[in-house]
């Protein structure tokens, strides 16, 4: 597995080895003993699937807060996403910075969100599903965010703020600059 560092040091861009030939591939694409001898160590508990139906489909910017908070493993297995991770850890040298990555089906690349950032998506193609691992069960009364297209975030999506699809939650998240601290950075 090629294992690549962000612009942010703790996000990170995982590519597993895929094994085609005439009947199709094979890919593991998670192990954890093989994540945890590249120093990622994490305890997964949930798995979930999302579908987007139309190209330009926004979700996030999410994170839940603590004791619940989520280390997010994510890959494409139809369709593409522009990924972003925000990191909303106050004191950190990257505070209020994000990264962006395309995931797509094509690449069969994944992007690891830990905790301490606020991830979201925009969908690339129609059809389109991402499965993810969280490391933590959903809380509703830990789920949190903040708005996809703050402008003090600078975020280049590749949708305008009039098309973007929305659910009905993310249109009215705050903005960063009105968070509470959630996350402190521990160096």
């Amino acid at each position: 597995m090629d294992i690549q560092r962000l612009a942010i040091p703790d996000v990170l861009v995982l590519k597993p080895a895929k094994f085609g030939d005439e009947r199709g591939f094979f890919s593991e694409t998670y192990n954890r003993r093989r994540f945890a001898e590249a120093g990622i160590d994490l305890d997964f508990v949930q798995d979930n699937h999302a579908r987007s139906a139309q190209a330009g489909t926004v979700r996030g910017l999410h994170f839940q807060t603590p004791p619940f908070a989520q280390d997010k493993l994510l890959r494409v297995v139809k369709g593409a996403v522009l990924d972003v991770a925000v990191d909303v850890r106050h004191g950190s040298p990257t505070y209020g910075k994000h990264v962006a990555v395309e995931l797509s089906e094509g690449a069969w690349n994944q992007i690891l969100v830990p905790v301490g950032f606020a991830h979201g998506y925009c969908t690339l193609a129609p059809d389109t599903e991402v499965i993810y691992k969280v490391s933590n069960y959903y809380a509703p009364k830990n789920d949190a965010g903040m708005l996809w297209n703050d402008p003090d975030l600078g975020i280049e999506w590749p949708v305008r703020p009039e098309d973007a699809l929305l659910s009905d939650k993310d249109r009215v998240l705050p903005r960063f600059a009105d968070l509470p601290v959630h996350f402190t950075y521990a160096g």
